[in-house]
């Protein structure tokens, strides 16, 4: 029997390339979407993965990562949709935004958090539900289970990005898909550098990566719909 495959977006670094080394570890043949494939790293290539060149914002981008891992691999058993971007866009900023600046905050948001996982959802589907037990990772956040900041814009992406997970656990739940969407508070990658906060102390990728490992390994019979993992006391979280 083959082994099953998974496809990572946003793969380079982070959540991502811990989630490639997690689920390599468990057997499972990669198949990476990364905006610069040279700049994978050099563990990563050792696993000799599919490597594909995804622009997240590109419409095309989810059918040919699709096409291309179904050529190498004939199989989907598990997407995990990690690829995602943060942006100030608040409703009321203390410094007003220009429209046009406001416009393009808000378009990339929703083009690389909302819709391009949801195109690649959409594409991958048909495969994952002939896997028999495919399985859809969104990681999205705990900014899409609650608002606490003024960061409107992102949180709006990311509860979408929430309600996204539980519709392909819905849409292929009969042809045995499961669903989860990871919902971390702050997580010790380059994208929170610029917070002041104690980076040994935070989740750490190595840990969701864990998690996620986990969870795509459970039987059908145990289907977990979101997972909010956090590093510091909140009330429901």
């Amino acid at each position: 029997m083959s082994a099953r495959v998974a496809m990572i977006t946003g793969a380079n670094r982070g959540i991502g390339a811990a989630i490639a080394q997690a689920l390599a570890e468990r057997g499972f043949d990669l198949a990476l979407g990364v905006r610069h494939p040279k700049d994978l790293p050099e563990d990563l290539v050792k696993l000799d993965p599919l490597i594909v060149r995804y622009q997240a914002e590109d419409p095309l981008a989810a059918r040919a990562f699709v096409s291309a891992t179904e050529a190498r691999f004939g199989r989907i058993d598990v997407l995990v949709n990690n690829a995602g971007i943060g942006g100030p866009l608040e409703l009321m900023p203390e410094t007003p935004q220009p429209d046009d600046e406001m416009e393009e905050v808000l378009e990339q948001l929703l083009s690389v958090n909302v819709k391009a996982p949801f195109r690649l959802t959409r594409a991958a589907l048909p495969s994952l539900c002939r896997s028999g037990s495919g399985r859809v990772i969104v990681v999205a956040s705990l900014s899409g289970r609650r608002v606490m900041g003024l960061n409107a814009g992102y949180q709006m992406s990311k509860h979408a990005a929430v309600a996204l997970s539980h519709a392909a656990r819905r849409a292929g739940w009969d042809s045995g898909v499961r669903a989860c969407a990871v919902c971390p508070g702050f997580v010790a990658t380059d994208r929170t550098l610029h917070h002041d906060l104690p980076r040994h102390e935070i989740t750490q990728p190595a840990d969701l990566a864990h998690l996620v490992a986990e969870i795509v390994m459970l039987p059908n019979s145990a289907s977990v719909p979101e997972l909010s993992v956090n590093w510091r006391y909140e009330p429901g979280f």
